[in-house]
């Protein structure tokens, strides 16, 4: 069993929240490696040591909290459903400040589509759409369609500085889910 140096998290948190931060005051592509050391208050063979560059920093961080999203949709026992649980509108909000930056900066497309990718795929594993494609829809139609939905309500909530909590978005979506899955049911 390895364990890693206290130290070396330190320093890898270190930079991710200086990076993060720079993120919210600069646009991507003027932020350098001096600038995250800096604020880090590491040396920039420090950052080095964990990332190849800028790039590299964000398309980790990107990941893991992709990887955090996976988590929260995966049940933890039979009995839970697909919203049981934390919401991802609760982690959304629990990490404001890096996904704000993220959605604010017009040098960092990857995320969207990065999330929107994740989404579609949680749709596809999750959610019955059976009915849509009974009805003549493609799959493919509505999977892009209601993760650009999904995706672009997470936008418009982070750029309007989470006007409802994140349980009434939740709900709502979950909502408008289930009206259009029902309403095809009933025809």
């Amino acid at each position: 069993m390895s364990t890693v140096d206290r130290r070396i998290l330190r320093s890898q948190e270190a930079i991710k929240k200086a990076f993060t931060e720079l993120m919210s005051e600069k646009k991507f592509d003027s932020i350098t490696i001096q600038d995250i050391a800096d604020r880090a208050n590491v040396n920039r063979r420090t950052i080095y040591l964990h990332y190849l560059d800028k790039f590299d920093l964000l398309d980790k961080l990107i990941e893991e909290h992709i990887n955090e999203l996976r988590e929260i949709c995966e049940p933890t026992s039979e009995t839970d459903s697909l919203d049981g649980g934390a919401s991802w509108f609760e982690y959304f909000e629990s990490n404001y400040s890096f996904f704000s930056a993220l959605i604010a900066s017009k040098g960092v497309p990857f995320f969207r589509s990065r999330l929107l990718e994740f989404v579609i795929e949680d749709i596809k594993n999750g959610w019955n759409i059976t009915e849509g494609k009974n009805r003549g829809l493609s799959e493919d139609v509505i999977l892009q369609f209601f993760g650009t939905a999904y995706v672009g309500a997470v936008e418009w909530w982070f750029k309007n500085e989470m006007p409802y909590p994140p349980h009434v978005m939740e709900e709502q979506i979950m909502t408008l889910f289930e009206t259009q899955f029902s309403e095809e049911e009933s025809e």
